[in-house]
């Protein structure tokens, strides 16, 4: 049977995904509820801001936000965000809605693979349960589930989707062989196929719970060494020399995967009655460094003889890393907050997201670069190429001359700042 491929959500995971199925599979429909998301898709505009413009001019995927364009697919790719509640517990709404979208569509022997974030279960249990239910169709019998967790890493221009090793898994022999097939003909690197669906929906909530705990530790310590007036990137440095040393930077994490992903996992653990304590330690501390950081601030500021009050603090960067448009989950938004709860004035810049997003995401206004002068402190805070392509004198004028400069990701070094001018690093 020919494949006809449909891929639900077309967002950082969703649309390299269709792209590269188009390539191989030209029938391959991306479907999208947002419309002005598809319609900037098919003008060529790419609102991911992740390159794909060329590939968008070029392509032969059907961009559609109408659910009825998928009908004529027999091999669906499901690809929504899986986020987490202000309870910090699972939101499955995005796939069940996507589960609503796909279930008039489906036909006996269609193959849905779920590539969404979830603990393990989630896909057979729960995906498969509200398929059947609004499907009419027997789960495993009448259409086929499997699972291949997305491995996308925003603003990585090297580790892209094709070139990133798949792990595919399928609810029997047969369906795992397709699965492997389908997605081996994008995956430059090739498949790993997992046991079981259960299997691979395990690898993929630890990989970034591994990360989370690893980067929560080097924060620990770099809060450790902060009270002891060490410089934790130097300590680090000395450290790596040592050939098993992991090497890790302390640092804000945020993003729709690491600060994120651990709470399925506990989630799910305190279901089945067990307490998670180091996964929950480590997202305690990675959750409040965005106070810890705009408490130093205040702290600096204090000590070089600035007012607190009304003091002017710019903060360069907002999205969650470097060179990405995707503002979920950043951790900026608490430095911004806690600089305000001390009276402070913040102003803050971003060099890909845009106002309006920022506006919507946690009610910030940004400001132009030409506003950043005269400021007491400058807190540089995600090192987007656009910052670092700046001539560092740049940088350091927008400060007053004896004002405070706070580089969350130790992207400079002291030598590079001026002497008259408070450096500190994370």
């Amino acid at each position: 049977m020919q494949r006809r491929i449909g891929v639900v959500g077309l967002g950082y995971v969703g649309m390299p995904l269709a792209l590269a199925f188009a390539k191989k599979f030209p029938k391959t429909v991306g479907f999208d509820i947002n419309e002005e998301k598809v319609k900037a898709y098919k003008a060529g505009i790419d609102v991911t801001k992740e390159g794909h413009e060329q590939d968008l001019k070029e392509t032969s995927l059907i961009f559609t936000s109408k659910a009825e364009d998928l009908r004529e697919c027999n091999f669906y790719v499901v690809g929504v965000p899986t986020p987490i509640d202000s309870q910090k517990r699972p939101d499955l709404s995005p796939l069940e809605g996507a589960c609503r979208i796909l279930a008039p569509c489906l036909a006996k022997g269609d193959i849905i693979v779920f590539e969404s974030t979830v603990y393990p279960s989630v896909t057979e249990d729960i995906c498969g349960g509200w398929l059947e239910k609004l499907s009419g169709l027997k789960c495993g019998v009448d259409f086929k589930l499997g699972y291949s967790p997305e491995r996308i890493n925003p603003g990585d221009k090297n580790h892209t989707l094709t070139k990133i090793k798949k792990i595919v898994s399928g609810q029997d022999a047969e369906t795992l062989d397709i699965v492997a097939d389908t997605y081996g003909r994008i995956i430059e690197v090739g498949v790993y196929r997992a046991s079981s669906i259960k299997v691979a929906e395990s690898a993929k909530v630890i990989e970034n719970t591994q990360r989370d705990l690893n980067i929560a530790l080097m924060n620990e310590l770099a809060i450790i060494f902060d009270l002891m007036d060490i410089n934790s990137k130097e300590v680090f440095d000395a450290a790596a020399t040592k050939w098993n040393f992991i090497r890790f930077a302390p640092g804000l994490v945020g993003g729709h995967c690491i600060g994120v992903d651990p709470f399925y996992l506990t989630t799910k653990a305190e279901e089945l009655g067990y307490s998670p304590q180091v996964i929950l330690a480590g997202r305690r501390i990675n959750d409040n460094m965005g106070k810890f950081v705009a408490q130093k601030v205040v702290k600096l500021l204090a000590q070089s003889g600035a007012k607190i009050l009304n003091a002017k603090v710019g903060v360069l960067g907002l999205t969650f890393k470097e060179n990405v448009a995707d503002l979920r989950n950043s951790r900026v938004p608490d430095i911004v907050e806690e600089l305000k709860d001390f009276g402070v004035n913040p102003i803050v810049n971003d060099a890909y997201s845009d106002s309006k997003s920022a506006m919507k995401e946690y009610g910030i206004v940004l400001s132009d670069l030409s506003e950043f002068k005269d400021l007491d402190a400058l807190v540089f805070a995600v090192p987007h190429e656009l910052y670092m392509k700046l001539p560092k004198e740049q940088i350091f004028k927008m400060l007053k001359p004896n004002g405070v400069f706070v580089d969350v990701k130790s992207v400079f070094s002291s030598t590079d700042v001026p002497s008259s001018i408070k450096y500190w690093s994370l």
